[in-house]
């Protein structure tokens, strides 16, 4: 008897219009009984076709219940475009999105819809089982007390001290991205699965998400290069 989840977390896409199609292809094929699909952020910046990307999650939302969460690169973008804070995006893969967008610097020409999107994302969604989050949380404090630290939810978008932590204090796992890593981190009360599909170095290039909670993984090779 075929088992469904109940979520689907798909880590970080980053402009790769090509893998991200084929991959929620792949699931949707797979899974015709309606999970979750929980994204954990990071949709735009050193990929081709950013543009692209967020073109697909806006349609594929229409037809399925998603959560997006928000990414650093998805704040730097909303920086760069409410703020005018441009330096630290346009040095982080900020120009490849401008490019896809047909924008420069103070001319981003976004799609209203586009913005509503990136604007719309979530810092972290939870379960009775998971907590999900783009980078991740203190593995210094619970669950709740990095949620009542503005401190720390500032750094839910950036956090990689649990990655390289021996335990932690949390009560659920931790689903997380941000973090390139060759294969899926999986250990005690923590889900790693940004498997750095942007990315041509030998061992990464691979679009990750994980059905929960039988903890399957679905990886679908870059395409996009």
């Amino acid at each position: 008897m075929a088992t469904y989840p109940d979520i689907i977390a798909i880590g970080d896409i980053h402009g790769c219009a090509l893998s991200n199609h084929a991959l929620l292809k792949k699931l949707d094929s797979e899974y015709s009984d309606q999970p979750t699909y929980v994204f954990l952020g990071d949709y735009t910046d050193r990929g081709p076709d950013s543009k692209k990307v967020v073109d697909q999650l806006i349609k594929f939302n229409k037809d399925h219940e998603c959560v997006f969460l928000k990414g650093n690169h998805d704040q730097m973008l909303l920086n760069a475009y409410e703020k005018g804070d441009w330096n630290l995006w346009l040095s982080n893969g900020g120009n490849t999105t401008l490019k896809n967008y047909d924008s420069s610097p103070g001319d981003f020409k976004l799609p209203k819809d586009h913005y509503e999107f990136f604007k719309n994302t979530e810092l972290y969604w939870e379960t009775e089982s998971y907590f999900f989050v783009h980078g991740g949380i203190s593995p210094d404090l619970t669950i709740q007390e990095n949620l009542d630290s503005e401190y720390e939810r500032e750094q839910f978008i950036w956090q990689r001290d649990h990655v390289y932590a021996r335990t932690n204090k949390w009560s659920k796992t931790v689903v997380f991205g941000h973090t390139p890593v060759k294969e899926p981190i999986v250990e005690e009360n923590m889900l790693g699965i940004d498997t750095g599909c942007v990315y041509k170095k030998k061992g990464y290039g691979v679009l990750t998400a994980v059905a929960l909670p039988e903890m399957k993984f679905i990886e679908q090779n870059c395409l996009d290069f």
